[in-house]
């Protein structure tokens, strides 16, 4: 007999909060200022990369595969929390390629996605280059609920739409040689204003062990919000793993490689003693400067216990035994 097992943290689709639901003026600037606090917690006074530049938002663009959306929701994956309001998602990111303030919507825009590119090398049976309309026509799409926790100790939940990571993984044929996926994003410092700081290596690098980038949950979102991914979110595709603080998840994608060597990753590269390569959640193991104990939920007032692997330990606990002796979660 077949038996549908479902997992520890899934509760049914109708019991999440939907993203419509706007917050009060009161909870959005009680978001807002919380924020703020957060950021200046984190030691991340280093916002004057925003400021003084005089180019303007490119104009709109029109994106091929709006139509695409919403995707099918995959009904795997739930939540135990309210989705976080879209409004905001959209007014709240980490995108330094753009600055190093919580606010930058505005300058995000500047960002052309059309052409754009995904280059697929290193270890793999054919090295190519997709563009990104024909890869979400060559892979399965989905709809799925994630929650989503930063190292800065706030967190929040998304409808995500993309390709499983394990599919792609399939599709791109590396070669039984690989162990890790490095995955970077663009560089183009004339509209990116933070890419002319000196106190990162551009650009942006992350990556996955193999096991972890062939897992259930690794994910590539191309959307949220059943539309095409907001520029300021890591439009076109960007890199989601739920169960690993948010700087693990680069945005932009422009090149995805197979190599046999652990990539030298931005964050661990530029603070070798705060943040490591694995950066799991992990409530037990504090950040040099805040405890990762409890979280902030963005969108009101709330605070929760943070939960192991973001709660997502039935999944990918496994990944990590024999590991015990590595920088696990920072």
């Amino acid at each position: 007999m077949l038996i549908k097992r479902t997992p520890s943290w899934a509760l049914r689709e109708s019991e999440a909060t939907p993203e419509h639901l706007v917050l009060s003026r009161r909870s959005l600037v009680a978001g807002a200022l919380g924020g703020a606090a957060a950021t200046l917690g984190a030691g991340s006074a280093k916002a004057g990369w925003l400021f003084g530049s005089d180019e303007k938002p490119a104009p709109p663009e029109t994106d091929p595969t709006a139509g695409l959306y919403p995707f099918k929701r995959n009904d795997a994956y739930a939540l135990d929390r309210a989705v976080t309001p879209e409004n905001v998602n959209l007014n709240y990111n980490n995108f330094y390629e753009f600055g190093t303030s919580k606010y930058i919507a505005d300058e995000a825009q500047k960002l052309p996605l059309r052409p754009w590119t995904l280059k697929i090398s290193g270890l793999v049976e054919r090295p190519r280059e997709i563009g990104i309309d024909d890869l979400l026509k060559a892979l399965p799409l989905d709809d799925r609920l994630y929650r989503h926790r930063c190292v800065e100790a706030w967190g929040m939940a998304l409808p995500w739409s993309g390709i499983p990571m394990k599919d792609f993984v399939a599709w791109a044929k590396p070669l039984g040689s690989a162990k890790y996926v490095k995955m970077t994003t663009f560089l183009n410092p004339k509209v990116a204003s933070g890419q002319r700081s000196p106190l990162y290596e551009w650009p942006y690098v992350e990556g996955l062990t193999m096991a972890e980038a062939t897992n259930e949950l690794a994910y590539l979102a191309t959307g949220a919000y059943g539309k095409p991914l907001a520029k300021q979110m890591g439009a076109p595709i960007r890199l989601v793993v739920p169960w690993k603080y948010g700087f693990k998840s680069v945005k932009s994608i422009v090149s995805i490689e197979f190599t046999e060597t652990r990539p030298n990753t931005l964050w661990a590269a530029a603070g070798p003693s705060e943040y490591g390569f694995w950066a799991n959640v992990n409530p037990q193991v504090a950040h040099p400067r805040w405890s990762q104990a409890r979280e902030r939920v963005l969108g009101g007032d709330e605070s929760r216990p943070t939960l192991l692997y973001n709660g997502y330990a039935e999944q990918v606990a496994g990944l990590y035994k024999g590991l015990e002796r590595e920088k696990l979660f920072m």
